[in-house]
């Protein structure tokens, strides 16, 4: 194929290869198709969606079609019958497809496939709006549940609002759309033990995770600071370790109580809020992994019952005061929070407790912790040196893998499988153990090649209780993950056989957490950002595709009063030393399109100040630089002051 380019005003031709003509066009389809997807704005991005003309309406003679009598395709439609009821007031009616229509309305017909289709899977699905008629089509009631979840992303923004938003329709746009997961375990971890929350705030989790098409609620049900779920065989646990002292500050730091201090702060969930709990999940296709984290992170149970400890004592369940050294490379327990590996009664204790837990969770898999085992008291106690030489066992690390695989007999005896922090690969792995790798990617990695099951969730990109922007303006945590970070999670690394990565999810501990509002903002839009990277194809990842999407989202959570981050739109400060007395500064931002404005005299900066072009030098008697974005004239950011000891502190370490 021959093309005319003009050079030089002399015209000249070019061979063009048809490889060359076809990865054009491919690059403009690309460019088309990630303009339509953030077009429509949907979180995750499906596998493929294509616009047509016209809009779908929904008014108050829409009716929904359920020509499946199964009691989950019911479920699904009265699912969003209800919701829509809620916001729109309309009173949609679930009726067989054998009805007359109402020629006034429009349909929502949701069905299962008469013939799977292979491309869809369990949880795939087929959406198509027509002005007059929605179709959600599946193989598997789960499919249609995410389908309309997709749909209610098509609607306005208002179609989020909890209260009644008064419309005479509401209109969506005529697409086609096929999608379906990347990968089966697509998670979210809830800490309730630093930090309880009750069994309504857990279902609201659970409704804000399935939005996004979230499908696995790992459940932290015990620590240090609390034992939360109710075992009848040790009554204690809930009596004595759900309850501590309330402080207010910052976890970690807080005074130790006093003996006088009433240890009435906390909570724990009855085996009858279990249940109602999990039938909840299961109602929205949630599967609920529990974790009793043993044998680190054991102190409720210990001050419940302390002879479970190789360390005689008397033991209180923490309050947020200091009990561990944490130092680069290691840690180490000043009280000891353990398990006694060395002790059979831990053995029973651990039987009787997975015993009831396994009756209480359908979920196959049961999470038993094993991560940040301190063992310096280990080290001192004879129990464990008579164990170590009875059993011929090398090291402490050994004296847990030994624990490991005792637990996981205990587990699999309940119908189970175990899956751990990937601390419990040290000393040898369990047989048939799964891992959870969160000390990056390494521990999956190293547990995949042995032929295990891992689910990837590395503290580099999936910690939501990591700061999201600079920590001058951030509730105070260890860490720094903002959102393009997050947005970089590939759950599959090279040389590993796909097959055995389950998946992967987002942490969201909460030491720092003290309520829901606070919860929603650490895990919104962070968790946009994995559900993507568990959902949507690796091939459409596109940073500056999905923060226009982001953004779409800000606004339908404005519209649901769902708390969430800013923080994109916020500077990322770099210090630069550049002798002795001079420091300069760069700025920069996560997304484009903003200008940032700065002040170092101590005045708050607008957009009449100077904007940001290149490396500033800060002036010597600076006290403070101000900063603020702005896109389009108008301010978008948060006015940032960051105090210029702060930067030559930051150069120092650099």
């Amino acid at each position: 194929m021959l093309f005319c380019e003009n050079i030089d005003s002399e015209p000249k031709f070019k061979l063009v290869s048809m490889k060359r003509i076809l990865s054009i066009q491919l690059a403009i389809l690309f460019a088309m198709n990630l303009f339509g997807q953030a077009e429509f704005g949907i979180i995750p991005q499906p596998v493929s969606i294509e616009k047509r003309g016209g809009t779908f309406e929904l008014n108050n003679f829409t009716r929904i079609e359920v020509p499946d009598r199964a009691p989950e395709v019911q479920q699904v439609a009265r699912w969003l019958a209800q919701y829509l009821l809620k916001v729109t007031g309309y009173q949609i009616s679930i009726q067989p497809s054998s009805v007359a229509r109402d020629s006034r309305g429009s349909v929502i017909s949701i069905g299962l496939n008469r013939k799977e289709d292979p491309v869809l899977g369990n949880e795939g699905y087929k959406l198509s709006t027509d002005p007059g008629l929605v179709i959600l089509a599946a193989n598997k009631p789960a499919g249609l549940f995410y389908a309309a979840q997709t749909l209610l992303q098509l609607f306005p923004k208002e179609i989020e609002s909890k209260t009644l938003v008064k419309k005479n329709y509401w209109e969506a746009p005529a697409v086609r759309i096929t999608d379906y997961p990347r990968f089966g375990w697509r998670g979210l971890m809830l800490d309730v033990s630093r930090h309880f929350f009750t069994k309504d705030e857990v279902k609201q989790f659970i409704d804000e995770m399935v939005r996004y098409k979230f499908n696995l609620l790992h459940w932290h049900l015990t620590d240090d600071q609390g034992w939360r779920i109710e075992i009848k065989s040790y009554p204690k646990l809930t009596e004595v370790g759900a309850w501590n002292v309330k402080k207010t500050g910052t976890f970690g730091r807080f005074s130790a109580p006093e003996a006088d201090e009433p240890r009435n702060f906390g909570g724990f969930y009855t085996q009858e809020d279990i249940k109602e709990v999990v039938q909840y999940a299961r109602d929205r296709f949630v599967n609920v992994l529990p974790e009793v984290d043993v044998p680190g992170h054991s102190l409720a149970a210990i001050a419940s019952y302390p002879e479970l400890s190789c360390t005689p004592g008397t033991y209180k369940v923490n309050s947020g005061e200091r009990f561990m050294n944490w130092a680069n490379g290691g840690f180490t327990a000043l009280i000891d929070n353990t398990l006694c590996p060395a002790n059979e009664k831990v053995y029973t204790f651990l039987d009787k407790v997975f015993g009831e837990v396994a009756s209480l969770f359908p979920f196959g898999y049961i999470h038993m912790g094993g991560d940040e085992c301190a063992k310096n008291f280990w080290e001192k106690s004879d129990q464990i040196k008579q164990l170590m030489e009875k059993e011929k066992l090398k090291d402490m690390h050994e004296v847990q893998s030994y624990f490991v695989k005792r637990v996981e007999k205990i587990i699999e005896s309940k119908g189970k499988k175990l899956i751990g922090w990937d601390e419990i690969l040290e000393g040898g792995l369990a047989p048939n153990a799964a891992v959870m790798s969160w000390r990056g990617m390494k521990g999956g990695i190293e547990a995949a090649k042995m032929g295990h099951e891992v689910v990837m969730s590395p503290t580099t990109f999936v910690y939501i209780d990591y700061m999201q922007g600079d920590a001058v303006v951030e509730p105070p945590v260890y860490a720094t993950l903002r959102l393009k970070t997050a947005y970089q999670f590939e759950p599959v690394p090279e040389g590993v056989d796909a097959k055995l990565i389950k998946g992967g999810q987002a942490n969201l501990w909460t030491e720092q957490i003290y309520n829901m509002r606070h919860a929603q903002y650490m895990t919104w839009p962070r968790s946009f950002a994995i559900a993507e990277a568990v959902w949507s194809p690796k091939e459409k990842r596109n940073w500056d595709d999905f923060a226009k999407r982001v953004e779409k989202h800000f606004e339908r959570y404005d519209a649901a009063e769902i708390k969430y981050a800013r923080s994109m739109y916020d500077p990322i400060f770099t210090s630069i030393k550049k002798d002795t007395n001079k420091i300069a500064v760069e700025l920069s931002t996560e997304i484009t399109g903003l200008d940032i404005h700065y002040s170092f005299d101590n005045s708050f900066p607008d957009k009449y100040y100077p904007k940001y072009a290149a490396q500033l030098d800060v002036p010597k008697d600076a006290v403070n630089l101000r900063v603020i974005t702005y896109r389009n004239g108008k301010p978008i950011g948060q006015m940032i002051t960051m105090p210029v000891e702060e930067l030559k502190r930051r150069a120092r370490s650099r």
